[in-house]
């Protein structure tokens, strides 16, 4: 899973988000890289309409790939590398915990099980502007 607090002024907040399943197949990714991230924050610019400013702990956008892309894009993309250690939750951290929180019980038969309740769960929460307001520290940026 990826996703981000999306804040555009006027504006509820909303959740962009993406969900990989692997299943296992030759040359398929087992999770996230540059480029799975790289179209998330494209999918956002386009929902937003609008700049786009990430805040994040991923050591992932640190990669040569993702690094050209930023600096190709800075017209319209600022990236905010928050320490590892932040003092404070970043705001899509309160969505991870309450997915986990709410499926935590759930007894799968299989992958696309869980998959399938993780997308209901963020779908509803989507729904849910309070669950992402919120500071990003280290930003100094009021929402």
């Amino acid at each position: 899973m990826a996703g981000m607090a999306c804040y555009k002024p006027g504006q509820r907040s909303r959740l962009i988000y993406a969900i990989r399943q692997y299943r296992g197949r030759k040359d398929e990714p087992k999770g996230f890289g540059w480029r799975g991230f790289r179209d998330l924050i494209v999918r956002a610019r386009i929902q937003l309409d609008g700049p786009v400013l990430a805040c994040d702990k991923i050591r992932l956008h640190l990669t040569a790939g993702m690094r050209e892309f930023i600096d190709a894009n800075a017209e319209w993309l600022t990236v905010f590398q928050l320490p590892t250690l932040c003092p404070g939750p970043h705001p899509t951290e309160g969505v991870w915990s309450l997915v986990k929180r709410d499926i935590g019980n759930l007894a799968a038969v299989d992958l696309g099980q869980v998959t399938r309740a993780v997308k209901r769960r963020l779908k509803m929460l989507q729904y849910r502007p309070e669950v992402t307001d919120g500071r990003p520290v280290g930003t100094d940026l009021a929402l």
